[in-house]
């Protein structure tokens, strides 16, 4: 587990859970979520979780971090989950119109749930093609 001072990282068995730490994802910390984000992606990952429970205020530079995220793990075929989000980040996403591209689910167990049954349904499709 890798811990910054505004997050930590943690690699489990199909995923990476991003757990942000501060209770503001804005321009003064959104870069550094990003340089974190384009880190996982030197390292191929496919599956992100990113757990907001601690955020209780993001801007426009805190969006376009979780976006970056969004984009690293669509570039790898895998998904990105949001999770723990508050009522006023969800508002602000929603204003965004970001509901309608990103995964959102209450809790941190569901978006482990989440990443597993999109696994599944891969290697299901996989063995689909081969069947055939």
């Amino acid at each position: 587990m890798v811990t910054q001072s505004i997050f930590e990282i943690r690699e489990a068995e199909k995923y990476y859970l991003l757990k942000i730490l501060a209770n503001k994802l804005d321009a003064s910390n959104a870069l550094e979520i990003k340089q974190a984000v384009l880190g996982l992606k030197d390292k191929n990952v496919k599956n992100l979780i990113i757990n907001l429970n601690d955020v209780k205020y993001i801007d426009s530079s805190g969006l376009s971090a979780i976006l970056v995220a969004h984009k690293v793990c669509t570039e790898t075929q895998g998904i990105m989950v949001l999770c723990g989000v508050s009522e006023h980040v969800l508002k602000l996403i929603k204003i965004s119109q970001l509901d309608k591209v990103l995964d959102i689910l209450p809790t941190e167990e569901e978006a482990v749930d989440a990443v597993f049954m999109k696994e599944l349904e891969k290697e299901f499709g996989a063995e689909d093609e081969f069947t055939e």
